[in-house]
């Protein structure tokens, strides 16, 4: 039977790479009696992280999904990967989740995907809990971690669990234990049973009045949430725990506040009581606003709603796909109304039918099938022939299109090629297959030599792709070095006039078109936009007859590239004017026209290349700083900040991707293997001059 909506928490764990996502979903399974042992990331044997390459590397690659119940709730709980490489798998599940456990390391604090997740969090307004996870390593500082999200992230922390000393168990102080702000309890958890025991007991009298202090900001921070909650604080009458708990809901709800706990996810230390912050203060799908659509039947496209109701008409969002030659298991998140087995559903982006033949419980690489699932629910769907990730699925009689998944560009490729003719229809089936169980994913034939190239995230992306078509499907191909994906602006604004004046096919074909391209504004390269296309000239002949074609036809212009063969980006295209001769305008004599205006234009204004660059983070110690930086320096990197956190040193940093291919293996030789690093895309920059001529000369 379907669970209660309101019993129902669609939670996803988000964080930087090594922060301890994994384990933490590893010990809420062993607490609620999902598993009866718990894995460990070191040994490969995590619930979650079961693809081989997973278990290899010691990361999450894919988000895993995974259903449990705790406390008369249900948790349907997605893991997500840290690696920036794999940030599509953290938007697609924060698209359609509902709250969001965000975990950060005590020692290393707020680190550069934690800010990323951070801003996609915010982008699907997903109210979240905070866990400081690691408060039993040496240099773990609970109380800098808890300024760094408020000032790197800009958020509202309400603590309402703080530590009982801090580092591993060889230290006087070590971390042993948590006390809890609302019931003013300490919190031990037992080693003997892996921390499945929790003991209650009073506050020590040392730690009396830390924890009196930190629960009397706890609740004066409260106060900006609830009048009522004031009133109470201000009278003789004792506030309770249920009302603490209802206020700090909803700030939550609203994303004015994020509740913080800390542990030690290895150690079993502060999860159950994470667990409960989930069903306490994260949304069941019943306290989330209907969610809004358009009418794909109306030209002018109304907008529409679906209530978390099951009464409602059924739709649902595809937000990933598990590529399979035997059918794709693709993931649904229902948020009206009821799906049956065996029933029928419409695709509206295809305006075609959909069977359900099976509906499927998802427990990471294991399945259970069910009968039905209703609002709120995330399920399984294996049959559908026409849907890919961030189409709709609705009720036939009552169509609605939601919003789809927007990823991100790629910004690495590399060429691949079979060992022999042979393979390569079914090495580019696989690929079909991968495109569709990744978006960020591409696959690109140059018809002119032949030469198949395979785009991602980066290059442990790409690398992932590459033992995935070793390994999984047993390719023999031939791979070489990763490429840079530039894009291409202009420099200068110009107004030029394409013309066509031929005999074509023994007909005259004549037309005349006049353009402005122009450079959008520096600061906007962080974003590279496609190309803009807009008119400023009107003739009711021309509307009537030719302008849909010509604005078709500088559209597709400008889709061809710049004159290096790259994406044209940051380019305004205005259409300023056009000539007819009624006897001899035609639609292939505009075409032609405005190809003509398109290309003198570009060659007129100037080419900028455009060259991602990358936000660096590398924490090391003090003795390799030189080093490091001087390395950097050479890469073309520009180091903006560095910062003494304990005994390491942060650099933040930015330096072209071009120059940065390898740099994980040349940071643990400069460092003796003592430092780490992260990296994500930051903006789009000119390359330097040399750059652009070398794609000049070839």
């Amino acid at each position: 039977m379907p669970p209660k909506i309101n019993k129902i928490r669609n939670i996803g764990i988000i964080a930087h790479i090594d922060a301890g996502k994994t384990t933490v979903t590893e010990r809420m399974l062993f607490y609620s009696k999902f598993v009866h042992k718990f894995g460990t990331v070191d040994q490969g044997t995590t619930v979650t992280d079961f693809d081989p390459e997973e278990q290899e590397r010691g990361i999450t690659i894919r988000a895993a999904s995974v259903t449990f119940e705790w406390n008369d709730c249900v948790f349907n709980l997605i893991d997500t990967p840290g690696h920036v490489d794999f940030t599509a798998e953290v938007e697609r599940s924060l698209r359609v989740l509902d709250g969001g456990i965000v975990v950060f390391s005590a020692r290393e604090g707020v680190e550069a995907q934690s800010e990323t997740v951070w801003r996609q969090a915010n982008k699907y307004h997903v109210p979240r809990i905070a866990f400081i996870n690691k408060m039993d390593r040496e240099g773990a500082d609970f109380y800098r971690t808890l300024e760094q999200i408020k000032n790197k992230l800009g958020a509202k922390p309400i603590v309402v669990a703080i530590p009982v000393g801090a580092g591993p168990p060889h230290l006087p102080e070590a971390f042993r234990a948590t006390i809890d702000l609302i019931k003013m309890k300490m919190l031990t958890f037992s080693k003997e049973d892996n921390g499945s025991e929790i003991t209650e007991s009073e506050i020590p009298p040392e730690l009396e009045d830390d924890a009196i202090q930190h629960r009397s900001q706890m609740l004066d921070d409260l106060t900006m949430f609830s009048d009522e909650f004031t009133e109470v604080m201000l009278g003789v009458e004792e506030v309770s725990d249920e009302m603490i708990r209802g206020v700090l809901r909803s700030a939550t709800l609203m994303n004015l506040a994020v509740p913080v706990l800390c542990g030690s996810a290895l150690d079993g230390i502060g999860i159950q009581p994470v667990m409960d912050a989930v069903k306490y203060y994260l949304p069941a799908p019943s306290d989330v606003p209907a969610i809004r659509g358009q009418d794909p039947t109306r030209p002018d496209c109304p907008e529409l709603s679906r209530k978390p109701d099951v009464n409602e008409p059924f739709c649902g969002l595809v937000f990933k796909i598990d590529a399979d030659k035997h059918g794709d298991l693709n993931y649904l998140r229902v948020y009206s109304g009821t799906l049956k087995q065996n029933s029928r559903v419409l695709n509206p982006r295809e305006n075609k039918k959909e069977n359900i033949p099976q509906l499927w419980r998802i427990q990471a690489d294991r399945r259970e099938q069910i009968l039905e699932v209703t609002a709120g629910d995330i399920c399984g769907v294996i049959g559908l022939r026409f849907t890919v990730t961030g189409d709709t699925l609705c009720d036939v009689k009552y169509p609605i299109i939601l919003e789809t998944i927007e990823f991100p560009e790629t910004v690495v490729s590399m060429a691949i090629e079979p060992n022999s003719a042979d393979e390569y229809k079914k090495l580019k089936q696989v690929l079909e297959m991968m495109k569709r169980q990744d978006p960020t994913f591409r696959v690109h034939e140059n018809e002119e030599t032949s030469q198949m190239l395979i785009s991602g995230m980066g290059e442990l992306h790409l690398e992932v792709i590459k033992h995935r078509l070793l390994r999984d499907y047993k390719m023999n191909v031939r791979v070489h070095n990763p490429r840079v994906s530039y894009r291409e602006s202009i420099q200068h604004t110009v107004e030029i006039t394409g013309q066509c004046n031929r005999n074509l096919g023994g007909q005259k074909h004549w037309a005349e078109v006049s353009i402005k391209i122009e450079p959008l504004e520096l600061a906007e390269y962080d974003t590279a936009t496609s190309v803009e296309i807009q008119t400023d000239f009107s003739d009711e002949i021309f509307d009537k007859q030719f302008k849909q074609i010509v604005l078709e036809s500088i559209r597709e212009e400008s889709q061809g590239g710049g004159l290096l063969g790259f994406p044209l980006v940051n380019v305004r295209v205005t259409l300023t004017g056009a000539k007819i001769n009624e006897s001899e305008s035609t639609e292939t004599a505009f075409r032609i026209a405005v190809s003509d205006a398109f290309h003198k234009g570009l060659r007129k204004s100037g080419t900028v290349l455009l060259e991602p660059i990358m936000k660096l983070e590398i924490q090391t110690p003090a003795d390799y700083v030189g080093g490091i930086v001087g390395d950097l320096q050479q890469r073309r990197g520009l180091v903006s900040k560095t910062e003494i956190i304990g005994h390491l040193t942060l650099i933040e940093a930015e330096a072209p991707l071009a120059n940065l291919f390898g740099y994980t293996s040349a940071i643990l030789s400069l460092s003796q293997g003592r430092a780490s690093n992260s990296m994500e895309p930051l903006r789009y920059g000119p390359a330097p001059t040399e750059v652009t001529k070398s794609f000049m000369l070839e």
